[in-house]
């Protein structure tokens, strides 16, 4: 199928509009998105005018850029089915996944993280980051040369980054912590340090190891945090402290922060204003954390367990959705779409207007990078990967989301065409 050149009458979410966009009831007015050469040239509002035969009239249709998927498992992902009962919990999944490491082979990791990657691809996903579980001070995970082989081969398809999820304990060393900082750094430009930060093994110096590390080496970092719903919990505002102190220059992102929602209020919001000034990507995982938190066996869980995405987002902190572990012992669903996560936190989070306002959760891929971030995202001059949702609507989005034709440089990738899009001026519905 030829790449169309026009999509007319595409609705685009209110934050990747400029300010000044016109609108008609208070909703945004549909666009016309011209492509050339792959990429998109400019982006207007629609007119009433006839759509040239080279175009798809997509007639109201959603469409949004291509998604991140900012915070996965793919060493982890698709062991559940040669599981036994998995104690309920994070210490539970983790008990689980140790016992689960014997069957391990480069072959399988590969197997397994491929078949994830082929899904966020047809989801219409283009930037995945993946963490991957690293044990001993000296010697790489046998998963780590894998998805550094998995980076090269899906180049161009998919941006692989893998992050080095270290046990906190395994910084407490400072030289220690640098040897480890350097076998991230020779790994390539898609490694990041990380580590696993919990009361549990909580350790103020070993954190500022991790993050002094970092900074010798010039990389940036992502970090488990707070993955507990323990008031006393003081990762996060810890590693904000620490950030300005040491003057950490890369970019830093903090995933889960489930403590923030059982602090009292006061406390949580001065360490959210540290978050802000640091700055510091949040990465909520809202699926994982409802099965996780608040976990006993027999026991309907009484607390969400999500972090304070609403808050956050008032802070103008970044803050990005992500699918987190996919059917593993961590968690038995998901499918590698960031949107499910999106669904789910909707519900959970009584997100308003999930499309116009949240959607760039999914989309963000400039928070997870050093630039600075522009004050209001484009597509122009951007690559024509779009995904266009063919039976939701604004008001229901992220429902009926699973039917979708994913562009990627303008060319149909995954999903089937309308043929109503190729009839050139048909009604608006």
């Amino acid at each position: 199928m030829a790449a169309p050149v026009l999509l007319d009458h595409a609705r685009l979410p209110r934050w990747l509009l400029p300010t000044d966009w016109p609108q008609r009831h208070g909703v945004p007015e549909l666009a016309r998105i011209a492509i050339e050469a792959g990429r998109v040239r400019s982006v207007q509002p629609a007119t009433d005018s006839d759509t040239p035969a080279s175009g798809w009239d997509l007639a109201g249709t959603l469409a949004l850029p291509a998604f991140v998927d900012a915070h996965t498992h793919l060493d982890k992902a698709f062991t559940l089915p040669r599981m036994q009962k998995v104690q309920p919990g994070l210490l539970g999944a983790i008990d689980a996944m140790l016992a689960d490491r014997v069957r391990w082979t480069p072959a399988d990791v590969r197997e397994r993280a491929s078949r994830g990657l082929q899904w966020a691809w047809e989801c219409g996903t283009t930037h995945v980051r993946t963490h991957v579980d690293w044990w001993e001070p000296d010697a790489l995970p046998m998963a780590w040369p894998v998805m550094a082989e998995l980076a090269q081969e899906w180049a161009g398809r998919v941006r692989l980054e893998q992050v080095a999820l270290i046990k906190l304990p395994l910084f407490e060393d400072a030289a220690q912590a640098l040897r480890l900082a350097q076998q991230v750094k020779a790994t390539g430009p898609h490694a990041l340090l990380g580590g696993f930060v919990h009361s549990s093994n909580w350790s103020e110096n070993a954190l500022r190891n991790l993050l002094v590390s970092a900074q010798a080496c010039d990389l940036d970092i992502d970090l488990h945090v707070d993955e507990e719903l323990n008031a006393a919990a003081v990762g996060l505002q810890t590693t904000a402290r620490l950030l300005r102190e040491i003057g950490y220059e890369g970019r830093v992102v903090c995933g889960h922060l489930c403590a923030l929602a059982a602090q009292p209020e006061a406390q949580a919001f001065a360490t959210l204003d540290a978050v802000a000034r640091a700055p510091i990507t949040v990465v909520s995982l809202p699926a994982t954390n409802l099965l996780l938190q608040d976990a006993v066996t027999g026991r309907t869980p009484r607390q969400r367990g999500i972090t304070l995405v609403k808050e956050a987002q008032a802070r103008g902190i970044p803050l990005l959705f992500a699918s987190d572990n996919v059917q593993d012992p961590f968690c038995r669903l998901g499918s590698f779409d960031p949107v499910e996560a999106l669904g789910t936190a909707a519900l959970v989070a009584q997100l308003d207007e999930p499309f116009d306002t949240w959607s760039q959760a999914l989309c963000r891929a400039d928070w997870l990078r050093r630039e600075p971030s522009p004050a209001r995202p484009t597509l122009v001059g951007m690559p024509a990967d779009l995904v266009l949702f063919t039976e939701a609507d604004r008001f229901g989005w992220p429902s009926r989301t699973a039917s979708r034709v994913v562009l990627r440089d303008g060319r149909v990738a995954r999903g089937d065409v309308p043929a109503a899009w190729r009839t050139a001026a048909h009604a608006i519905a």
